[in-house]
């Protein structure tokens, strides 16, 4: 874990920012490379990316602060750590949907053959995102006694994020940075080979909510989260993060057979 990569004298590059910005990157080179292969306008995509992805962070912590306010409000100082982490995803792709959306309608862009390069995009970029996670270590797992845990041990890290140290814990972070790549190579396939607009998105939605549906049973991150069902056993529980992620599943499955059945229209129209 290092949560700064370089220090030169009072200037220090965080390690969270620096994967957080190589993750956008990657994103951002993807749409660009696809969008010119399928004669959409690249650069409009890229500004439109580029203001997504503020309004994404802003949603993202917004919604962790709400999801544990009660947290929050009895540890105020915790603010700070609030401001330096990615939030809660779901929030911020929530928000970044919302707001793309109102952006094709106004440059009157296809919405969902650009939404078909922005899936992969966006697991790309993510992928990244939670190994700046890792090295920062915020978003971690709970303590675990199985062969693949990790400890922690950077005094840092644990006064800005609350990390526990010199404790094994589940790296959770590397766990759905693995399965973002894999989700990534899977739209791309499906991209390569889609049938009809929309396809590739209903399955980022469905993928992600499924891997992170699981992921989050090993998070140990915010012990005060808001949990719909609160068990002993967390196998047992169900957090938010959980029950957005079944709505993505559900919203998911829904798109793909509403735009296979608009197609279908189509074609025999």
């Amino acid at each position: 874990m290092h949560p700064i990569l370089i220090k030169i004298g009072p200037i220090s590059l965080y390690s969270y920012g620096f994967m957080l910005a190589l993750g956008v990157v990657c994103a951002f080179w993807f749409t660009y490379i696809q969008a010119k292969k399928q004669n959409l306008p690249a650069t409009k995509l890229i500004d439109m990316g580029f203001y997504t992805v503020i309004i994404a962070l802003v949603g993202a912590k917004l919604i962790l602060f709400i999801g544990n306010f009660s947290y929050y409000i009895k540890n105020p100082k915790d603010l700070f750590s609030l401001a330096r982490s990615g939030g809660v995803f779901q929030g911020g792709l929530a928000f970044g949907i919302i707001f793309a959306l109102w952006y094709f309608r106004k440059h009157k862009l296809p919405t969902w053959k650009i939404a078909d390069i922005i899936g992969p995009a966006l697991a790309l970029g993510h992928g990244f995102g939670r190994i700046g996670c890792f090295l920062a270590g915020c978003c971690y797992g709970r303590s675990c006694t199985v062969p693949w845990g990790v400890t922690f041990k950077s005094v840092q890290a644990h006064n800005i994020t609350g990390i526990p140290i010199n404790t094994l814990l589940h790296a959770t972070q590397l766990y759905e940075s693995i399965l973002n790549f894999l989700n990534f190579f899977v739209l791309f396939f499906i991209l390569r080979r889609k049938k009809f607009e929309g396809q590739v998105f209903s399955f980022y939605v469905i993928n992600y909510s499924v891997l992170r549906f699981f992921v989050e049973y090993y998070r140990g991150d915010h012990p005060d989260r808001v949990f719909l069902i609160k068990h002993s056993s967390p196998y047992l529980s169900l957090s938010w993060p959980q029950f957005f992620c079944l709505v993505g599943i559900a919203a998911g499955v829904f798109l793909l057979f509403f735009m296979r059945r608009r197609q279908k229209k189509r074609q025999e129209g």
